[in-house]
């Protein structure tokens, strides 16, 4: 692991491409029909994504088989790209720009916007951090250093607990604790910046 910063973005990248490529083929099973407005929900009807509220997102296409063959196509672009061209010449704003498509052709919301947010942070692949040597106390450098195997592996857990862990088991238990969810969510959430700050020091020694 050399690059804690490329590792990342690459891995992160992949889970927010599986979300957005998860809305797609929602959005593909609801058929030719016109969306009601701009929100959208990817599986309306589905019981095994209820706990996520039918999965919003939104589309600027009028036609939600459309919307989600692009989401599918864009998906699958972001995730080959993230795997094999980010470390490439302006590899970072490549995946800005599918991580817009996404957001704009049926995504969903969260995926598109963190998979921005990740590839911000992308920018720093291959930097020299030196910023980060001198303007962070070399303690905190390596206690960070140090905790970025495990927020690495939380992280991936708790996107892992998200989906499909919630869903599962609430579809075989029937129900669950809404506390439950928001501490997934939250530690999922929080993973980002912390695996993010960790990789800087992880790089920089």
């Amino acid at each position: 692991m050399k690059n804690a910063t490329k590792i990342f973005t690459s891995t992160f990248g992949v889970i927010m491409a599986l979300a957005g490529l998860e809305h797609g083929i929602g959005e593909v099973l609801q058929g030719n029909v016109a969306p009601n407005g701009i929100m959208i929900l990817s599986w309306p009807e589905a019981e095994f994504f209820r706990s996520l509220g039918g999965e919003p997102a939104m589309t600027i296409v009028s036609n939600l088989l459309v919307t989600g063959i692009l989401a599918i196509l864009f998906s699958l672009a972001l995730l080959v790209w993230v795997t094999q061209f980010i470390q490439r010449k302006n590899g970072v704003q490549v995946m800005i720009l599918l991580s817009l498509a996404l957001l704009l052709f049926g995504g969903g919301i969260f995926p598109p916007v963190l998979s921005i947010l990740i590839a911000a942070d992308g920018t720093r692949n291959n930097a020299p951090l030196t910023w980060w040597r001198t303007d962070c106390p070399i303690r905190l450098q390596v206690f960070l250093g140090r905790l970025w195997p495990w927020s690495y592996t939380a992280g991936i857990l708790a996107w892992l607990c998200l989906l499909p862990g919630i869903p599962i088991l609430e579809y075989f238990s029937g129900e669950i604790n809404p506390d439950l969810i928001l501490v997934v969510l939250l530690g999922a959430l929080g993973s980002l910046p912390l695996t993010a700050i960790s990789g800087f020091s992880w790089d920089s020694q």
